[in-house]
């Protein structure tokens, strides 16, 4: 695997980020069950999730992308980032609402690693 800087359709990407600090992303059980509500409704239209693991301070995703159908795509990196900002920036601010917080839940944006599918 290789340390991947953009996203392509029909490639398998290791995605994972963890908690600011000491800070948790998963509280309580309602937590990942309000992750994995997200997850499905933002990453299952443009991917295949083959595996994930939830830990209190840090997330895995096995994920592949699914072969881009429309023509009229002009960046299929962004394309394909725009649902993970989504996915992730809808459970950051539940969580900041939850919880009282501001500011961000994770540190920067997932890193990734690469293997072609």
């Amino acid at each position: 695997m290789t340390i991947a800087e953009h996203f392509e359709s029909g490639y398998i990407y290791h995605i994972y980020s963890h908690a600011n600090g000491k800070d948790l992303l998963f509280v309580e059980d309602s937590n990942y069950q309000y992750f994995l509500a997200r997850l499905l409704k933002y990453i299952i239209p443009v991917a295949e999730i083959y595996a994930y693991c939830l830990m209190p301070n840090h997330f895995h995703l096995l994920i592949r992308f699914k072969d881009l159908v429309a023509d009229n795509i002009d960046d299929e990196h962004q394309y394909l980032m725009k649902p993970f900002s989504n996915f992730l920036n809808s459970y950051a601010k539940a969580y900041n609402k939850r919880y009282n917080r501001k500011g961000d839940s994770l540190s920067r944006f997932p890193e990734k690693e690469e293997s072609s599918g």
